[in-house]
């Protein structure tokens, strides 16, 4: 799979992406970050996974995005390529996590990344909207990041939380049924192994 046969990408974004895909395996050698298997995929679980969330929203030249529980810096690294034009802050309480992330935005010269090691309660600045990988349970998550989200929108949607994860949410969509919107990945990619994630958008 490729990255340029879903989304068109300027020749310094296909040198970024190129360039992720010799420092993941890389740093994954030293610190363990992304399990054997899925580093052989890094393609298609963590890179296309994290531009999912692209597929679903364009953000506008300025918006502002925090990354919680980023790990190794996803979904934050892959859309900052993207979206040269916004800015990222990712975050994690994990330092040895942190420390990859910035070395590898550092390496690809993305300029529009700032990674914190920080826990999201500790974080008290606003953005337009948050994102995330499966962190914790969305009940959870919605009452640690509400506070982060800021009530000027400058985007087509409202601000708000958009969370992508795998296998059967109702439960945790539960209280945030009447908002929640919930999109099937395989729409987007038609892989067997997108069929069961989802990406969920939460107005907030």
């Amino acid at each position: 799979m490729k990255i340029s046969d879903y989304f068109k990408l300027t020749e310094t974004q296909a040198q970024q992406f190129a360039a992720l895909e010799v420092l993941y395996p890389e740093w994954n050698s030293k610190i363990n970050l992304i399990s054997r298997k899925d580093i052989d995929n890094l393609v298609e679980h963590h890179l296309l996974h994290s531009l999912a969330i692209a597929k679903f929203i364009q953000f506008q030249p300025g918006t502002t995005i925090m990354d919680v529980g980023t790990g190794g810096g996803f979904p934050g690294i892959p859309l900052a390529i993207l979206f040269p034009e916004c800015r990222f802050t990712l975050i994690d309480s994990i330092g040895k996590k942190i420390h990859v992330a910035e070395d590898i935005a550092k390496q690809i010269d993305l300029t529009n990344v700032e990674c914190i090691q920080e826990r999201a309660e500790e974080e008290k600045r606003q953005f337009d909207f948050v994102v995330s990988r499966a962190v914790m349970p969305l009940p959870d998550l919605v009452k640690l990041i509400k506070k982060n989200v800021h009530h000027k929108h400058k985007n087509a949607m409202p601000n708000g939380l958009i969370v992508l994860k795998g296998g059967n949410l109702d439960s945790e969509i539960h209280s945030f049924r009447h908002i929640a919107e919930v999109t099937e990945l395989s729409s987007y990619f038609k892989t067997d192994w997108f069929t069961t994630k989802q990406l969920i958008y939460l107005p907030l």
